[in-house]
């Protein structure tokens, strides 16, 4: 199947997707500030730049798109052009996210991972929802944890 937009069109949409500051990054950080907590953003000194740190908790947000991480939701669909190359890059960012993992729970830190199904898209969280369960996992120290959309049965 070809692409219904010309190859300009199409590198303009692709340049103008954000790897970070993105719409769900900035609601958790705004709901999470309200709340008092205070973190730096984008660690160059941590494995894969994680997106939210919070260095007294040993704690590291990740807020990951569903489409380019690969998740197993509704916002996630193959494409149906260029399969082989989306197949290899989706498949390599799943792999790279693993091993940021790996590294950074071999250096102490927990990860909470928060999925973009779980702030945008019709399994949404309320935001008040997500923030208070980003706060409690943040304070009671328990391990790493996946944030996801609310599942609604089988709607596709």
């Amino acid at each position: 199947m070809s692409d219904v937009v010309s190859p300009e069109i199409r590198s303009r949409m692709m340049t103008g997707i954000r790897g970070k500051d993105t719409a769900p990054e900035m609601m958790l950080r705004r709901a999470l500030h309200r709340k008092g907590f205070r973190y730096r953003l984008h660690a160059h000194d941590l494995p894969g730049k994680p997106d939210m740190v919070f260095p007294a908790r040993r704690a590291i947000i990740m807020i990951h798109g569903c489409f380019w991480h690969g998740h197993d939701c509704h916002l996630f669909k193959w494409p149906a052009s260029h399969q082989d190359f989306w197949r290899k890059k989706i498949e390599g960012n799943q792999r790279h996210d693993e091993a940021v993992a790996n590294a950074l729970q071999a250096a102490g830190w927990r990860i909470l991972t928060v999925w973009e199904c779980a702030i945008k898209g019709r399994s949404r969280q309320k935001e008040e929802e997500i923030a208070e369960t980003v706060a409690l996992w943040l304070t009671d120290g328990t391990g790493n944890v996946e944030l996801k959309g609310i599942s609604h049965g089988n709607t596709d």
